[in-house]
């Protein structure tokens, strides 16, 4: 599966270390004006080489246009974007062919298709995520034109033994961290962690949270196709990602339901919405209109610069020590990648609601 989603289809293709990255986007309507510069700038955001804590892998990740788009706007054809790979090393990846590289793809890769790309993993790589990350800026803009007041912004609120409550209120806030971590105190303990950690060879996993402000009412779907469930789905996609979590999550398994519950209430202007949100935005697998809120945990980095113990393809035992550039902790490039897919969650529902919806015009603002 390269393609996800129902009406909004993405299909991306590309290796980590061939000539490049690229993203098909099939559904999206027409005439929807599109800003490249916002695409480039939520690229920037998961590029290499941004900070002493990414790979020094150097890669622009610029976009060119090849299909879907004329002066400025959508035709309603498939929207074809690539991103060339500059600072590809494809023989740095030569002694790896022949051996399985700890906690990687390699080996299932080698199980079901015989034949594999040794080089930073193929396909396999978080390379892969740069076509997300453009195709959810796409995304975003399509939600931002039908409601102006929507706003995703995920953040670092824990890598390794450092986390925090804290809930920024900007990208800015985010931005300002050089591991995104809006809490500077535990910022600063972060970036001496994985200071440490690098020194040493190793690598660690954390946790991204992400907020979802200016909800409408009534995407998802019953039973099977729930909004939890579809956006689990997604974000259990991103390289690394090992649990999902929305609302109180795993916290409400040590909650009473009279603690968990989010009474109704009536508004001063007449709205009747939940008192609370512990349910984090969702109901029945529907949006209740309130914030939506979850969180997504990511496993340590695989790729060690300390020996470790393996087989070759043989089965005879080596050791290995890796080369190539690779990060130290998956979370602070994983951040935008969390947005990019909660926005291509959001807007395929919008269009699926456009025409399940009992609104005399489909979801409220789909047409504005």
């Amino acid at each position: 599966m390269n393609t996800f989603g129902r009406l909004l289809r993405v299909t991306t293709f590309g290796e980590s270390h061939g000539p490049g990255i690229g993203v098909v986007i099939d559904g999206l309507p027409g005439n929807i004006p599109i800003d490249l510069a916002q695409v480039e700038a939520a690229l920037r955001r998961r590029r290499p080489g941004q900070s002493p804590y990414t790979s020094p892998r150097q890669e622009l990740d610029t976009v060119e246009v090849l299909s879907g788009l004329y002066q400025g706007r959508t035709t309603g054809a498939p929207l074809t974007l690539w991103i060339a790979n500059r600072d590809a090393r494809p023989e740095e990846y030569a002694s790896l062919a022949e051996v399985y590289r700890p906690s990687h793809a390699d080996f299932t890769y080698q199980l079901k298709y015989g034949h594999v790309d040794p080089r930073g993993g193929g396909r396999s790589s978080a390379r892969e995520t740069a076509a997300r990350v453009a195709a959810g800026a796409i995304a975003y803009q399509f939600l931002r034109l039908r409601y102006p007041k929507l706003s995703i912004l995920a953040w670092t609120a824990g890598i390794g033994p450092f986390s925090t409550a804290y809930q920024p209120k900007s990208m800015e806030e985010v931005e300002a961290s050089p591991v995104r971590c809006p809490d500077l105190a535990v910022s600063q303990a972060i970036e001496a962690y994985l200071e440490k950690l690098r020194a040493e060879g190793d690598t660690t996993g954390g946790v991204v949270a992400c907020r979802v402000e200016g909800m409408p009412q009534g995407l998802g779907e019953p039973v099977y196709d729930k909004l939890s469930a579809r956006l689990a789905y997604a974000m259990l996609s991103i390289n690394a990602a090992r649990g999902f979590e929305i609302g109180e999550g795993f916290s409400s398994a040590e909650m009473r339901g009279s603690q968990h519950n989010d009474p109704f209430i009536l508004t001063e202007e007449g709205r009747i919405r939940p008192g609370t949100n512990h349910a984090g935005g969702v109901l029945g697998g529907i949006s209740t209109g309130e914030a939506l809120w979850f969180r997504v945990a990511l496993k340590p980095i695989a790729t060690l610069r300390q020996p470790q113990r393996t087989v070759r393809r043989t089965g005879e035992p080596t050791l290995l020590q890796a080369a190539g550039r690779h990060d130290p902790c998956p979370v602070p490039r994983a951040v935008p990648i969390v947005e990019a897919m909660t926005a291509l969650v959001l807007a395929d529902f919008v269009l699926l609601a456009a025409g399940t919806s009992s609104h005399p015009n489909g979801v409220p603002g789909l047409s504005g």
